[in-house]
């Protein structure tokens, strides 16, 4: 059985909440860009002993505009300048369909959310749900994940355009919603 520690989780959108965003998408490591803050934010979480998930729309791959090795270059980048400030990913969970393809793990279906739930064994009550687009909230709230909306990347428009799931929080990036939720961490 997981100790209470191992079962300490938060679950992060990627694009506009880990690194830059773009309506072009990110097709290539070297456009992948991490916001600043958002790598030291991780390893403060880890820390405090939360594991980070991932959870993130890669319609990219399914529109042909890059592959799962471009995505893996990516996120190797990622790991790698995470760890030079001493955080870690424990996973990364994406979704390569469109919107055309009617699947349940792209966001806002809540699929993939539950693969990270069953995979780590967590309580999503316990659980939040940090990203910067409603999509991401309303995978989260359909299954009782405490939300968090990020204003970096789509957060702005996001939050304008309202209709966020009751009780979601909005931080102004994600350092400042680890600041918050760590002041706030149950004992």
């Amino acid at each position: 059985m997981p100790t209470s520690t191992s079962r300490k989780l938060v679950i992060l959108d990627r694009d506009g909440v880990i690194n830059v965003d773009s309506d072009a998408f990110i097709k290539s490591a070297d456009e992948w860009i991490a916001l600043p803050g958002s790598l030291e934010a991780i390893a403060r979480l880890n820390q405090a002993g939360y594991r980070v998930a991932i959870a993130t729309n890669q319609s990219g791959i399914g529109r042909g505009l890059f592959d799962t090795t471009a995505l893996n270059e990516m996120h190797a980048k990622m790991q790698r300048q995470a760890a030079a400030v001493g955080g870690r990913i424990d996973a990364v969970f994406f979704c390569p369909h469109t919107a055309q393809d009617h699947c349940d793990c792209r966001k806002p279906k809540p699929g993939m959310l539950k693969m990270i739930a069953d995979r780590f064994e967590i309580e999503p009550a316990d659980t939040p749900v940090v990203g910067d687009s409603l999509r991401d909230l309303e995978a989260g709230a359909v299954l009782g994940f405490p939300t968090h909306l990020v204003l970096t990347g789509k957060g702005e428009k996001t939050r304008a355009a309202g209709g966020l799931p009751e009780g979601t929080k909005v931080h102004a990036d994600l350092r400042a919603f680890v600041l918050d939720f760590l002041a706030n961490e149950p004992a």
